[in-house]
């Protein structure tokens, strides 16, 4: 097992909890035991006004066992516990599995016990058996994985109470673990979609003065570096020439992903498009070459390929309104590194006239090529003006898709 929660912090929180103030002893009220008191209560007020034997009978026989169930909620825990995940990082569908170890750190041997830990949207409980002092328990449990997801385990709470659950008491002992399911991946080809990754870098139309990628001679002017003067041509036509150069820049790559719902036809083709997204993402980290993401709700890291996984397992679809795609388009230019090429993944429900606004928010060198997912489809690469847009149907399709895209930036 890995890395585990053992709160020390909890253990003194929880010596605070045991001198109960008021607010404490309501919330160890449940439900049920509010039921019950108030109907005590109120039967034992009727019965008394009206004189009723009967009434004032049940109304104390419920105010009694209300009574009862408070010495179960009384008495000091010591526990040490340790909640451990492994792995902390899983794909969809891999197994993971979690430890839960309690010891008792006290002078005395404890009551059996229960002990609640929520594990995503559901809690697990577990039973915890007499423990003489220094005494471990320990349980395994499974973690469903079937869902790219943040899950959190956690906090363990002890839970202590009557058997008719009218009143429970709980105490905190773990802070919050998260188990990171990562969407499934697929390898690419290492210069995905034909990026070009020399040494001296991508060729642009710009020319400077200074650069490596020779374009022309022009004739000397006043202030221009004399070491880029061309000094054989310009013996042979008598003026001083200097030479331009075409400026050159490190490929860059950005891969955006739209989260608008309504781009989607489908949670599972909105799943292949966050599965698309890391696919090329992955490729682009492991090949070293530049690259950024961004979706609607933020930048992803791209510095390791492992944190780039955890920040897509956080993903989840926008169903609120939004800016429209050419909005989020025109965002990304801003805040992204200038691109030589752009990837961009959206789903069947996002249209070609959608698509045609894109390509007039990048300047003329920049490429742009879309991953439409759409499932039931055939896949396809089609070419809309100056945009590459490639059909996904189901993710083994990419590789071949990217393999077909031959893009010269």
């Amino acid at each position: 097992m890995t890395e585990g929660h053992v709160s020390t912090e909890a253990e003194a929180e929880s010596a605070e909890r045991d001198r109960l103030t008021i607010s404490d002893a309501i919330r160890c009220v449940t439900p049920l035991g509010w039921i019950v008191l108030v109907a005590g209560v109120v039967l034992l007020v009727a019965g008394t006004a009206f004189g009723w034997l009967e009434l004032i009978g049940i109304g104390g026989v419920l105010v009694g066992v209300f009574a009862a169930a408070v010495p179960f909620t009384i008495g000091r825990e010591s526990f040490g516990v340790q909640v451990e995940l492994e792995p902390r990082r899983v794909r969809v569908g891999d197994r993971a599995l979690g430890r839960l170890q309690v010891t008792n750190l006290g002078e005395r041997r404890v009551l059996p016990t229960r002990l609640a830990l929520p594990v995503g949207h559901a809690t697990a409980e577990f039973s915890i058996p007499q423990l003489a002092p220094d005494e471990t328990h320990e349980d395994l449990f499974a973690v469903p994985t079937s869902r790219r997801a943040v899950i959190e385990a956690g906090p363990a709470r002890s839970l202590r109470g009557d058997p008719l659950g009218l009143l429970e008491r709980s105490t905190r002992w773990t802070g919050v673990l998260e188990l990171f399911v990562h969407p499934r991946t697929v390898r690419l080809t290492a210069q995905v979609a034909g990026l070009l990754r020399d040494l001296e870098g991508v060729t642009g139309e710009r020319i400077t003065d200074d650069d490596l990628a020779f374009h022309a001679l022009r004739p000397y002017e006043s202030g221009d570096d004399r070491r880029n003067i061309h000094w054989r041509t310009s013996a042979r036509t008598g003026l001083l020439m200097v030479r331009q150069f075409q400026e050159t820049r490190r490929s860059q790559a950005n891969v955006l992903q739209t989260l608008e719902a309504a781009a989607y036809a489908s949670e599972d083709e909105f799943e292949l498009g966050v599965e698309v997204l890391a696919s090329l993402t992955q490729e682009l980290i492991r090949s070293g070459v530049a690259v950024s993401a961004l979706t609607q709700s933020g930048r992803l890291p791209t510095r390791a390929v492992s944190s780039m996984l955890d920040g897509s397992s956080r993903l989840e679809a926008w169903t609120a309104s939004s800016p429209s795609l050419r909005d989020f388009i025109a965002l990304s230019v801003r805040r992204l590194p200038q691109a030589s090429i752009v990837f961009l993944v959206c789903g069947s429900a996002t249209t070609d006239a959608q698509l045609g606004q894109l390509q007039s928010v990048y300047a003329a060198d920049v490429t742009l090529v879309v991953f439409r997912c759409a499932i039931g489809h055939p896949a396809s690469r089609t070419r809309l003006r100056e945009t590459v847009v490639c059909t996904v149907p189901e993710l083994d399709d990419l590789p071949r898709l990217v393999r077909e895209t031959r893009v010269r930036t």
